[in-house]
């Protein structure tokens, strides 16, 4: 893999943003920060100044009238929510604030993963029509769903969607469509998630009682919805759900996901739910210094492990769980079937990475600009999982299918980081998909029995079309094919160190930036010509790595890599023998963290990657 270093700052463009120190103006500057206004708001987000009001979204304010009058009608309102770690914290948010308010005619549809698929399904729109349901509210679904939301008015029922995919051509015939990539949809940030839509539905639901009971005298009061003891500000504690669903889904964390990562993280710190309490008791991690590494890698895989391996509703379960008996039973399912999972993707990618090598060989070069696999064997539920795998590894967007329960054929689809997986498919002649959706970095879709044939040209074709009209608009402003950062497939170093200079002051700055993720990544620093001083493979299967070096001083400085023992540096070291490998030197490429395992507070190094 090819690296880069950003160029150090010059005088000019630190003086800007002299009261932080040159490690961290250094590290603001080339995210964007060039002076100390934005960069402090970027530092400390304020929830208040921060989030944009709802109203602001196509929809909110005509949704949130609707809502309300359903809770003041009594009417059987459903939550539709998608059953990843996106829409099932969604779907908990919702259930939440209805029960808060004492509101209890309502039911939560998730559909099973691997016999309804994504979005709304005729046979759901069918079975919620014979509970009664008058109002049907979308959560990380729906914008495609024309013939399901038709059904759905057909027999009666309003239909509220609220989703952040992209929109297609045609819209659903819904009563209210929020999401803001809507072209003519002028909210500020075009990057929340599902369940953060969600939560702004719910907020301009607030805001809407207290402008109505603001105009009512006391008498007319008594038919607030905000009652059974809801105090000003109590949304807040939803954040909670907001934080896992935003850390979970491919989105910038930026703007207002910032600021949803930020307070939810603090929230989900201080949380009461006796799910998350007994998961985070089950994974050893200690709730009060919970980060997003923590959600992303042991949190969001066992959400996610309900709806691939089975029953999206026991992850819901577990998230709204009332008694600690029901917490302890859902955690230890959630956590067996994850394992199962794990599993199950390994063995899948080590034959996709088969199939490659024998198709193209070992040189990556050779590989087509975008990876299109299938099988019908495969299990949809799986792909995406092993889709960013493949993207993450041979930088390129990744496409994969399998087949449902149903006997469809459908897949996930992942980005290299450049490429939008929407984009592409967009390019794909009509006919090919039955449907497909997502953002920049994820997506899925649906192929017909015959276009599936021809996918992998389709799907090359139309970009290799992209690349094509990127490349010529780049040559005419005189840049060459990149990513934000003026590079492309390349990891980006953010300045190179030496091993002494690893402390906890330059780990604090470092925190500052933190919540880490999309558009936000964690600093990545060069360690240049660093000497072992120790070296293990450790794990139940020997399946991660520890290299130890040291400071001038004597300090021992462990850099970790987790499941990193198969890595092509790593059985070079190895393979030298540990005592033959110590005392030759290495660059080594690393992020600065701290570690709270078992209670012990340890400064570490996480390798990204190691030059022998």
């Amino acid at each position: 893999m090819a690296y880069n270093i950003r160029r150090s700052i010059t005088v000019q463009e630190q003086t800007p943003l002299a009261e932080f120190s040159p490690i961290l103006a250094h590290l603001l500057f080339h995210r964007g920060f060039t002076d100390a206004h934005t960069a402090k708001n970027f530092i400390s987000p304020d929830y208040d100044l921060h989030t944009h009001d709802p109203f602001l979204l196509k929809d909110a304010e005509k949704s949130a009238e609707r809502i309300i009058k359903a809770i003041q009608g009594n009417e059987r309102i459903a939550i539709y929510s998608d059953y990843d770690a996106d829409g099932i914290p969604g779907a908990v948010i919702w259930h939440d604030f209805f029960t808060r308010i004492g509101f209890k005619n309502f039911s939560i549809y998730i559909p099973h993963r691997h016999n309804e698929g994504f979005g709304l399904n005729l046979e759901a729109i069918e079975q919620l029509a014979g509970e009664g349901v008058k109002l049907l509210v979308t959560l990380d679904c729906g914008i495609t769903d024309v013939k399901p939301v038709a059904l759905a008015v057909e027999k009666g029922m309003e239909v509220i969607i609220t989703d952040h995919h992209e929109p297609p051509a045609i819209l659903p015939p819904a009563f209210a469509i929020i999401d803001h990539k809507q072209v003519d949809c002028n909210y500020p940030d075009k990057n929340l998630c599902g369940s953060g839509v969600a939560y702004k539905l719910i907020q301009a639901v607030i805001k809407k009682e207290k402008e109505v009971r603001s105009k009512k005298d006391e008498v007319n009061r008594a038919d607030s919805i905000l009652k059974n003891g809801w105090k000003d500000g109590h949304e807040k504690w939803l954040l909670d759900m907001v934080g896992i669903a935003t850390l979970s889904d491919m989105v910038s964390i930026t703007g207002e996901n910032r600021v949803f990562a930020y307070y939810g993280l603090n929230v989900l710190r201080q949380s009461p739910r006796k799910g998350l309490v007994r998961l985070l008791e089950k994974l050893k991690i200690q709730q009060k210094y919970l980060t997003e590494d923590d959600v992303a890698f042991m949190i969001t895989p066992r959400i996610n492990a309900a709806s691939r391996m089975g029953l999206p509703m026991d992850a819901f379960s577990l998230l709204s769980a009332q008694t600690d008996e029901d917490a302890r039973t859902f955690v230890d399912h959630l956590d067996a079937i994850n394992n199962e999972r794990k599993g199950v993707v390994a063995s899948l990618s080590k034959e996709i990475k088969k199939i490659l090598h024998e198709r193209y060989g070992s040189d990556e070069s050779l590989l087509p600009s975008a990876i299109v696999l299938g099988n019908p064997d495969w299990r949809p539920s799986l792909l995406g999982l092993v889709a960013n795998t493949c993207a993450e590894q041979f930088m390129r967007p990744v496409f994969l299918w399998g087949r449902d329960g149903d006997g469809g054929i459908k897949g996930s689809c992942r980005s290299e980081g450049v490429s939008s997986v929407v984009e592409i498919m967009r390019g794909v002649p009509e006919g090919v998909f039955i449907k497909y959706g997502g953002h920049k970095h994820s997506g899925g879709f649906e192929v017909s029995h015959e276009g599936v044939h021809f996918l992998d040209k389709h799907l090359n074709e139309a970009q290799k079309k992209i690349q094509d009209t990127r490349n010529k608009i780049q040559e005419a402003i005189g840049q060459s094919e990149s990513g934000a950062d003026g590079f492309s497939g390349q990891e980006i170093i953010d300045m190179e160190l030496s091993v002494n200079d690893v402390d906890w002051s330059i780990y604090n700055d470092i925190a500052k930036l933190a919540p880490f993720g999309i558009d936000n990544p964690k600093p990545v620093f060069l360690f240049r010509k660093v000497t072992p001083v120790a070296i293990k493979v450790f794990g139940k299967t020997k399946e991660h790595m520890e290299v130890s070096f040291a400071k001038s001083n004597g300090q021992k400085i462990p850099a970790i890599s987790f499941f990193g023992a198969g890595e092509k540096w790593a059985q070079e070291l190895v393979g030298q023998g540990s005592s033959a490998a110590v005392g030759k030197s290495v660059d080594l490429i690393a992020s600065i963290e701290k570690s709270m395992f078992a209670g012990r507070t340890e400064l570490r190094l996480r390798i990204v990657d190691v030059i022998v």
